[in-house]
């Protein structure tokens, strides 16, 4: 099971990680060849390679390799004009990044509930809150819905409600790689998708993110702004503030590699989930989260979520009893508007994201577990809640 790991990486015996990172013998020879072929400065040819794979995998005309998602979503914002005083919709339920790079921009991310489908941006809620805040005096500059643990948000209301709003928005697929709606693949919905290659997603490039696009313009902008906006002379001339964000080459041949077997991923993580569900149903009050009518999640972690009358502080109890087996399990994320460093933002709540928070577990889910692996975690799962 573990004989995909790099050797010489020092590894926790029998512990079982959340989201564990694979090299192949394969990704191990693409660095190495990448390395001797010369091209170990930041540009090129494996990167100019992982961008145009990348772009024809999500059926799209751009892609930009940069140092983190992060990144990506600081400089899309940057393009769709978000600037300071104004505010940004944002997922109360999602990574902090999310939120950050609008703060980079001077600007404020104000926080919407998500919807009890796909855990996702609530349509009717970013109808009513844009009303709201407009009624206010501010100026709604863009919406960054997030694909959630790989499942693809609900983009059919989404798009029509946003542009009859007319309000542009950033797709955050960070966690949705190889995810697809009926429509197309996530990640290639609005004015620009957002992709992480973090240690724990399903490829990764050690770190490392892109900005994906149909608008070659965007798409130009992007690329300029992340190689310190150096203008095209022979000296080093700046006519705009500019960002070390480029991808190397070194770690774009690595993601080459991985962006092979993304198929092979991600039908491995739902199988995962499949076996989640089987040896879960014998308890009532415990359901594994599903895919929306929309669309299918890529299964990057597997979520479980605890009715709190059978099971009161179950989260808690299930990842205290998994820790001490050796075994890795992680809250879902804490919501936006519970966060101190947001503590004075404006949100639009509906609960589910606090009912998520105070009822939801994510289970290990990498690639690299096998049959027996889920067998042991739901084993303990069941033992805690029987106990």
């Amino acid at each position: 099971m573990r004989n995909d790991y790099a050797p010489g990486v020092k590894h926790s015996g029998t512990r079982i990680l959340l989201s564990a990172p694979r090299a192949t013998e394969e990704d191990i020879a693409a660095v190495v060849a990448a390395m001797r072929s010369g091209w170990i400065a930041p540009a090129g040819p494996d990167l100019a390679a992982f961008e145009a794979e990348t772009a024809d995998f999500l059926g799209v005309q751009h892609a930009v390799g940069l140092s983190s998602g992060t990144a990506a979503l600081h400089l899309g914002l940057k393009y769709l004009g978000v600037g300071p005083g104004d505010v940004v919709l944002v997922p109360t339920v999602t990574f902090a990044a999310t939120a950050f790079a609008v703060s980079y921009l001077g600007a404020l991310p104000v926080f919407v509930d998500v919807d009890e489908e796909s855990w996702n941006l609530d349509p009717a809620l970013v109808e009513s809150s844009v009303g709201a805040l407009r009624a206010d005096g501010h100026r709604v500059a863009a919406a960054v819905p997030v694909d959630l643990y790989g499942t693809p948000a609900n983009y059919g209301e989404l798009q029509a409600v946003l542009a009859e709003l007319e309000i542009p928005f950033l797709e955050d697929a960070a966690e949705g790689l190889g995810a697809r709606r009926d429509d197309g693949m996530v990640g290639s919905f609005g004015q620009a998708g957002v992709l992480s290659f973090n240690g724990n997603k399903l490829i990764t490039t050690s770190g490392g993110g892109m900005l994906v696009t149909n608008d070659g313009h965007l798409a130009d902008r992007v690329r300029y702004w992340s190689t310190q906006a150096r203008e095209d002379l022979p000296w080093y001339e700046h006519r705009e503030i500019g960002y070390n964000y480029r991808l190397s080459n070194l770690l774009a041949a690595l993601g080459r590699s991985q962006l092979s077997r993304v198929p092979h991923e991600v039908a491995k993580r739902r199988q995962i989930r499949e076996w989640y569900r089987s040896r879960l149903a014998q308890l009532p009050g415990v359901t594994v989260q599903q895919d929306p009518s929309w669309g299918a999640s890529n299964a990057w972690l597997t979520i479980v979520r605890f009715d709190r009358d059978r099971h009161p502080d179950a989260p808690r109890l299930v990842r205290e009893h998994l820790e001490a087996h050796d075994i890795e399990s992680r809250p879902i994320w804490k919501p936006m508007h519970q966060q101190p460093v947001f503590a004075s933002n404006r949100s639009f709540l509906s609960g589910v994201a606090d009912s998520l928070f105070e009822n939801g577990l994510c289970l290990p889910s990498g690639t690299g577990l096998a049959e027996d692996d889920i067998d042991r975690v739901s084993a303990l799962v069941v033992d805690c809640l029987r106990a």
